[in-house]
């Protein structure tokens, strides 16, 4: 029986070496809570931006547009009636075809323009043809309109794994998520929507806001936001602004 013991002993170790030695020749290594994955042959894997590391008080305040017809104009006017001319909006192709003539505006006022993809659906369902024929007609569509070729993708949903990443990422995009979400499209009330965004709000942050017609109080909560993240001492800048030269943090993804 001893001896049996040995052996098994024996056998369990050279399993785990044989493991071991796959899983470094595959270049696998896990990452830490605030890092996807993982880093290969020393290159890092594709990942999902969420906010930056700074002590710099810039801030990025972004918005999503996926359907709706009365809800972007009034955030735009908010914007220029604030005197903020950097934001980030990330518009799904088939509204940005039917409101091309905002699309004109949000571009000529000087913001900057990203891809919310094509259907508004959960990517991490597709297979990757799907994936990629989603992205594409988005950047095709985009391009067009604005004369300029996004780079900048947040997928409907927030919804993506590792696989949507890398597609993605192959495709020339970095996908941007957030880490103060406004929750505006539940449409709490303004005072609400005004603490989500203020209780969180740090240095590097990434703010979610939506200018669809399911937000109903966003350009009223907005004016507040501004202006005490103003008198806080905030910058506000886009989302390529505020990853230039930073160290980004990312999110995990199974």
């Amino acid at each position: 029986m001893k001896f049996m013991f040995v052996v098994s002993t024996q056998r369990l170790k050279q399993w785990m070496i044989i493991v071991t030695a796959l899983l470094m020749a595959a270049g696998i290594a896990y990452a830490e809570r605030d890092a996807i994955a993982v880093i290969s042959d020393g290159i890092q894997a594709p990942q999902a931006i969420y906010k930056v590391d700074t002590k710099e008080k810039k801030i990025a305040l972004t918005f999503d547009i996926s359907w709706g017809e009365t809800r972007a104009t009034p955030i735009l006017d908010v914007l220029r009636e604030k005197k903020v001319n950097k934001a980030t909006f990330f518009l799904s192709a088939p509204w940005s075809q039917r409101h091309p003539e905002v699309v004109k505006r949000i571009k000529e006022d000087g913001f900057e323009i990203g891809s919310h993809g094509n259907n508004h659906d959960f990517y991490s369902k597709y297979p990757d043809e799907e994936i990629r024929t989603q992205i594409s007609k988005a950047h095709t569509i985009l391009t067009e309109l604005t004369g300029k070729k996004p780079t900048l993708i947040r997928l409907p949903n927030g919804d993506f794994d590792k696989r949507v990443l890398q597609i993605a990422s192959e495709m020339g995009y970095t996908v941007i998520q957030w880490d103060t979400d406004s929750k505006d499209w539940t449409n709490p009330g303004v005072d609400v929507i005004v603490n989500n965004v203020l209780s969180k709000a740090h240095p590097g942050d990434i703010v979610l806001l939506h200018a669809s017609d399911t937000s109903k109080e966003t350009h009223l909560a907005l004016p507040k936001i501004i202006d005490k993240l103003r008198a806080d001492g905030y910058e506000f800048v886009t989302v390529s602004d505020l990853i230039a030269g930073s160290q980004v943090k990312s999110q995990e993804v199974n």
